[in-house]
């Protein structure tokens, strides 16, 4: 083996690993890089993508507002909890508001998730049920900020 026939099947094998490598980061986004479930398949189409950025630049303010007027919320019911003089009354309204923010922030979810499918072929939609299951078993709905795999990955 001469050393020109070395430093060749080494360059070979470094190429190949970065394209492995490049490749699986491609298939499986991390969480950072994510922004939906959809993200996960990998056979949209240019179209597909670009509607569904349309659908995101709508959904992803609104939740957010959502979820920063829930954290806003729990704050405040922590403070009556632990306030000195107890008030049973407040503590059951400010629950009942973040009960109802839970709902629509549930509510909203939903109406996404049935506008993204909307978007999608047969095989697809079989793709996404199928995501969509695998984050129910583990918890919730993580890369919308509600917990499950994504926001286990992250701690």
């Amino acid at each position: 083996m001469t050393v020109g026939s070395f430093f060749i099947g080494f360059l070979a094998g470094i190429c190949s690993v970065g394209l492995y490598l490049y490749l699986a980061k491609r298939a499986n986004p991390s969480p950072q890089r994510m922004r939906g479930y959809l993200d996960l398949i990998p056979s949209l189409t240019e179209d597909q993508k670009k509607k569904l950025e349309g659908i995101r630049e709508v959904f992803l303010p609104k939740v957010a507002q959502i979820r920063k007027d829930l954290r806003g919320k729990r704050r405040i019911l922590a403070e009556l909890l632990f306030s000195d003089a107890m008030d049973k009354q407040a503590i059951t309204q400010k629950m009942e508001k973040i009960t109802a923010l839970q709902i629509r922030l549930e509510e909203e979810v939903i109406d996404h998730i049935l506008e993204e499918k909307m978007l999608l072929t047969p095989e697809q939609q079989g793709q996404f049920y199928q995501i969509i299951i695998d984050q129910f078993r583990s918890g919730g709905l993580g890369v919308h900020g509600v917990g499950g795999r994504w926001e286990k990955q992250k701690e």
